[in-house]
């Protein structure tokens, strides 16, 4: 499931930079249910206006399973990215799209209760964005806190990066508990970014 983003050059093999976004992007409280709930890391819109900048695309990758356990609707959802987008464009920055998974395999009595392949580590998120916006996974990374968005850039061919915010020491320092392999782990969200653009000078 993705949220409606003005559309943009779709100019051949765009490199992307996947951004989670509990605990990557914003604080992880457990379920953001509400705009008043939202609060981005205060480095969050320079991190994605230097992406912007260096001409990558800027998605936003997320689980919500909060909607499967009933917890906020889709229309919620919408609004709160909505929300984030109005206080990143505050910074200068801009998010080209967003997707996310609104499934649970195994809790909720509706439609959103399935094994589906867009829930993190699954790559439908990831295949969606590739098709919808010409990128190269392979030249593309994901940020996240946990293991699973490691994993979800190694299943998909991307490079994975670990930021040390919301989960990510947890993760870091329990790897036998969630084995994952990171290319870069970063303090947070604007740390890794300048990680992955050096590496492109």
């Amino acid at each position: 499931m993705s949220d409606p983003q003005p559309p943009i050059d779709k100019s051949p093999e765009n490199r992307a930079v996947f951004i989670d976004r509990d605990g990557t992007l914003n604080e992880d409280i457990g379920y953001v249910s509400s705009r008043e709930e939202l609060s981005l890391f205060p480095w969050a819109a320079e991190a994605v206006r230097r992406i912007n900048e260096a001409g990558w695309l800027a998605v936003v990758i997320t689980n919500q399973s909060g909607i499967a356990r009933g917890m906020y609707t889709e229309e919620t959802l919408s609004s709160i990215h909505l929300e984030m987008i109005e206080r990143l464009a505050e910074g200068c920055a801009r998010v080209d799209a967003i997707y996310y998974c609104p499934h649970h395999p195994t809790i909720g009595n509706s439609q959103y209760k399935k094994i589906c392949d867009c829930r993190k580590p699954q790559t439908g998120m990831l295949k969606r964005a590739a098709e919808e916006w010409n990128i190269d996974l392979t030249r593309s990374f994901v940020i996240g806190d946990k293991s699973s968005d490691i994993d979800l850039a190694e299943n998909a061919g991307a490079h994975g990066v670990l930021v040390l915010t919301g989960y990510g020491r947890e993760t870091l320092n329990n790897r036998g508990r969630w084995p994952c392999s990171p290319e870069i782990v970063a303090e947070n969200l604007l740390e890794a970014v300048k990680s992955i653009l050096e590496r492109q000078q």
